[in-house]
């Protein structure tokens, strides 16, 4: 009983000390960039005396970048989950489409209260060439998303494959990078367009709606 109960102590200090990494890498990450923040400074900053315990727990930051991701997508995906469920599988309409899409990470957000750090993550990892795959696999791999993204490519059967592709990248950055700015001023007390998560999520779906309606102009 002795033996199970260290166990579970020692098992209970290793998450305790994962949970403390990752919320410190995700800080600086947002705060000074991915490849500006060192492992010794996330050990550091999380009060490890150990420099190499980054690396132990997580070994290469490619890894670490996606556990980090993993953390959160998969509270995220279950927002969008939920939503798809509330719309129905019926629903034919574009903006129904697009909030499943933009207000699963504002909502989220909301819930984890100010300050936060993962919007701010994210836009450094997406401008990053060796990394932002890894979070578009981790949230492309979710079935919610791939529902939604499906019902809104349905909706536009005559667009050209690569302007299907462009648009959709561009829906992420805009709800990436808006979600960024919004946070980042959070943090530092200034004012922002929008006085709630809910309302820039507002804004957002009008504006990807607008996206997705825009002509596709043809030739040189």
């Amino acid at each position: 009983m002795v033996i199970v109960a260290g166990g579970t102590v020692r098992a209970e200090q290793v998450r305790a000390t994962r949970e403390l990494i990752l919320g410190t890498a995700e800080r600086l990450f947002a705060e000074r960039g991915v490849y500006s923040a060192s492992n010794r400074q996330i050990s550091e900053a999380a009060g490890q005396g150990n420099t190499a315990v980054v690396g132990y727990h997580f070994g290469t930051k490619a890894d670490l970048v996606r556990a980090i991701a993993h953390k959160h997508c998969e509270r995220i995906e279950q927002v969008r989950a939920r939503l798809l469920d509330e719309m129905g599988g019926d629903s034919v309409d574009l903006r129904d489409w697009v909030a499943c899409l933009v207000r699963p990470m504002p909502e989220y957000l909301a819930e984890l209260g100010s300050p936060t750090w993962y919007a701010r993550f994210c836009a450094q990892v997406t401008v990053d060439p060796a990394l932002h795959e890894i979070v578009v696999a981790e949230t492309l791999s979710s079935p919610a998303q791939r529902s939604v993204l499906d019902g809104l490519h349905r909706l536009f059967p005559d667009l050209p494959d690569e302007v299907r592709a462009e648009r959709t990248a561009m829906a992420r950055q805009m709800i990436v990078h808006t979600c960024a700015e919004r946070e980042r001023a959070l943090a530092v007390g200034t004012s922002t367009p929008r006085s709630s998560w809910h309302d820039a999520a507002t804004g957002l779906v009008d504006a990807i709606v607008g996206l997705w309606r825009a002509p596709v102009t043809q030739g040189p």
